[in-house]
């Protein structure tokens, strides 16, 4: 329900009077809203209506310092200034949390603990999440600068319905029993795997946190949870409330941090049993190293991608244009699998990007506090100054700049959206993820041809396909080499729906059940059957 919740809510341009004016009288958000070729889209700010209280590291149930004693700054992506300085953890305090997480996994109750029970504390702590949806959702929001309406509407209940699912799949793990070809009798046990290494990314820091935590724990294992130095707020918020449920010292633990110090402690961690990390294809390569390097823990990788949007010639081009509007610009386009390859058949392409240009120039661009604001800051100064670059070497190619192209305001990180048409495959915003709100508009004449053009990447994460004839979207979904294809829909993330990557974008899948077999051994048991009656 939460996952189509996301969907419905955010494919209406994030446009729902009855929750916007809601907001608007709690936090007095202002009333005019202006677009995204005005520079005066962050004046005004909404005092985020939440408390900053937990900026400790999480080590065996306590908030406790670094053991350096130092911390960092997480910043107001609006502005740029400090919200809170956030402890900083580094190799001493990565191993401290290990050795909390080995103790809890061998010595302590959880791995012990019947399913039913684990459930039953998982469920609860759900209960308390959703109590606490709104300051939550405006932790996320200030902290990542992602609409409050996303985070308040869609992704806080995506969160709790992540952990419900997971829930109940705790007490459902079970092995076999298996046939052999002589007097034995076998089974399979599928036991926990031990202590669970996980690096979370800055994007959507609470939904990576439930893709990750949630199975593990149903699982029977311990985590350190490393956080994104951007966006350590909310994860240590809501493991307050894990803790209130009754979750048992040691058996989550979250190290705030930096990736070359932390990340990479954690990754090469001889007392890790698995490591799960999403984040940059270029940063998943160097985790994958330093895990073979250390003792050859098993890694699931959720990586970058530059996903192909196919309209197809028979589309309602309207409706073509919004739903490939909201592939590419949600969440600022900070979104691994944004569809940022937008594919038109050659008869409907003019009309395609005059309206897709008219929709982008539409975008509510501003404070992500205030009524009806489609489209926030950018994460922080690095991500932003990246986005600007690829929008400059667009501009120095042959493609055409049809909007936006520019920062919006002088304080912030506020990109305009930003649409160029006439896109070839060897330009450097065809090829690389740029990971902001830049849609790239390609032209193409047949199936067979565009099936080429849009399999011809080092990445292979998720596709769009738009068509009203059943035979095209079934040629399309399975000539494209991409781990989920929607048809006529896109961001559907349904918490029992598989999502992983072909190619660089990774290995593994997370979510639904096969995100289970990342947590889990297989131990076959073989014992001898003395005269049995039967084989």
């Amino acid at each position: 329900m939460a996952a189509r919740r996301l969907s419905s809510l955010l494919s209406r341009s994030l446009h729902l009077p009855s929750a916007s004016a809601s907001l608007g009288r709690s936090h007095g958000v202002a009333r005019h809203i202006n677009r995204f070729s005005t520079a005066a889209a962050v004046e005004e700010l909404v005092t985020p209506p939440v408390q900053v209280n937990y900026t400790k590291l999480l080590i065996n149930g306590q908030f406790v310092d670094s053991a350096s004693g130092k911390t960092f700054p997480t910043l107001d992506p609006r502005t740029g200034e400090v919200i809170a300085n956030v402890a900083e953890g580094d190799l001493e305090d990565v191993n401290r949390a290990v050795a909390a997480a080995r103790k809890a996994f061998d010595e302590g109750p959880w791995p012990k603990m019947s399913a039913y029970e684990r459930s039953r504390i998982m469920l609860k702590f759900a209960d308390l999440v959703e109590k606490h949806n709104d300051e939550i959702a405006a932790l996320e929001t200030w902290d990542n600068g992602k609409p409050y309406l996303q985070a308040a509407q869609a992704e806080v209940p995506s969160f709790v319905r992540l952990f419900r699912y997971y829930a109940g799949w705790a007490d459902k793990i079970h092995g076999l029993t298996v046939p052999a070809d002589g007097p034995h009798h076998v089974q399979t046990l599928h036991e926990p795997i031990g202590v669970a290494g996980q690096i979370i990314p800055w994007n959507f820091p609470l939904l990576m946190m439930a893709w990750k935590v949630g199975p593990a724990l149903a699982c029977g294992n311990t985590i350190v949870l490393k956080t994104a130095e951007q966006t350590p707020l909310t994860a240590l918020y809501v493991a307050n409330l894990f803790h209130e449920a009754g979750l048992p010292p040691g058996v989550l633990n979250i190290v705030s941090g930096f990736g070359p110090t932390a990340g990479a402690a954690l990754a090469s961690h001889m007392d890790v049993d698995k490591l799960a990390f999403t984040g940059s294809t270029e940063t998943g390569q160097t985790v994958l190293q330093l895990a073979a390097k250390s003792n050859l823990k098993p890694v699931t990788l959720e990586l970058g991608g530059k996903s192909p949007f196919i309209i197809c010639e028979d589309a309602d081009i309207d409706h073509a244009v919004e739903l490939a509007h909201f592939a590419l610009f949600f969440n600022q386009g900070q979104c691994c699998c944004a569809g940022s390859r937008t594919y038109v058949h050659e008869r409907v392409y003019d009309e395609f990007v005059e309206k897709a240009k008219a929709r982008a120039m539409r975008r509510v661009v501003g404070d992500p506090f205030k009524k009806g604001v489609e489209q926030g800051p950018q994460i922080d100064s690095e991500q932003f100054k990246k986005i600007l670059r690829y929008i400059r070497e667009g501009r120095d190619s042959s493609a055409t700049l049809e909007c936006g192209g520019d920062r919006i305001g002088s304080k912030g990180y506020f990109i305009q959206p930003t649409v160029f048409s006439n896109v070839k495959e060897d330009m450097s915003i065809a090829q690389d993820e740029i990971f902001g709100p830049v849609q790239c508009v390609f032209k193409f004449k047949d199936i067979g041809e565009v099936i080429k053009r849009a399999n011809n990447t080092r990445y292979g994460l998720a596709a769009g396909v738009f068509t009203k004839n059943i035979d095209t979207a079934n040629t399309l979904t399975r000539g494209l080499r991409a781990g989920t294809v929607w048809i006529n829909c896109y961001d559907i993330f349904d918490a029992g729906i598989p999502f992983g990557g072909y190619k660089m974008s990774g290995m593994g899948r997370e979510k639904g059940i096969y995100s289970l077999n990342n947590y889990l051994q297989v131990k076959a048991v073989v014992t001898p059957l003395k005269n049995p009656a039967w084989i």
